[in-house]
């Protein structure tokens, strides 16, 4: 498993190298396709953030990237936002993109630039299971805690297994029990978990053949920019029905928390 500085270093060239969809999302399946693919974890966040009606006029976004959510959570109509991200590529693009927003590099389980209680909302998005180290997870889950202010949001996509955890050089994906259990000690509770994608991305949390056989399909399918491309305008209408049908995901969730009352 990769050290932290190690993770920096790669996730610094990776971004470098590639400030799109594809350098934050599943890079295999190319640009095209994560293109697709980005169109429903949008709808998804924008669906369920406005439902959940938050207190949206501080917000922090955690692990910015490309600054995707910030966009999301501009059109929702947050009156302040703050990005986040560990890397230097992304912070300086950030801040030349979005002029009108603060962006600080920071890490994740050490968010030492921002007060406490300093934020109505706070998202982490398709950036926690890239924390390959327990600890450091469960640091960042506090400093969470931390900079919201009682009864805060908090939003992260997470891939919430119900089968074993399964660890990588620069991604774990943690059982949903490992992941509730780390929420509740901090100081939140899931008010909602909802799949924020089902069949276009890796199926982690499904029996090994699917997984093998699925994963092999959506490589084949976007071998090529055109390919790709034909594979997400196909695959697009049908995700939309299944993330807006089913309880649960084999693969990406949204996870919507709010911090607890003091007292």
């Amino acid at each position: 498993m990769a050290t932290h500085s190690e993770l920096r270093d790669f996730w610094e060239r990776r971004l470098e190298g590639d400030w799109t969809e594809s350098g934050v999302g599943y890079r295999a399946l190319g640009r095209p396709f994560n293109t697709w693919m980005y169109r429903v974890r949008e709808e998804v966040f924008l669906r369920e953030v406005r439902g959940l009606r938050p207190r949206s006029a501080d917000v922090l976004d955690v692990g910015s990237g490309t600054g995707f959510y910030v966009r999301l959570w501009d059109e929702l109509g947050a009156s302040r936002i703050t990005g986040s991200d560990m890397t230097e590529a992304a912070v300086d693009r950030l801040r030349a993109r979005f002029p009108e927003h603060r962006f600080a590099r920071q890490d994740a389980s050490d968010l030492d630039a921002f007060e406490d209680d300093s934020f109505d909302a706070v998202s982490c998005m398709d950036m926690l299971f890239h924390i390959t180290d327990d600890e450091r997870y469960t640091a960042a889950v506090r400093e969470f805690a931390r900079v919201l202010r009682p009864g805060g949001l908090l939003v992260v996509s997470e891939n919430c297994l119900r089968r074993p955890e399964q660890r990588g050089e620069h991604q774990v994906n943690r059982t949903l029990e490992w992941i509730s259990g780390t929420a509740d000690k901090a100081g939140f509770d899931i008010v909602r978990r909802v799949p924020m994608l089902v069949l276009m991305n890796a199926q982690v949390d499904a029996p090994k053949p699917w997984r093998k056989a699925w994963g092999g399909v959506l490589r084949a399918a976007t071998v090529t920019a055109p390919t790709g491309w034909l594979a997400g305008a196909a695959l697009y209408p049908l995700e939309r029905r299944l993330v807006r049908g089913r309880k649960e995901s084999p693969t990406t969730e949204l996870v919507a928390l709010r911090l607890r009352e003091q007292g």
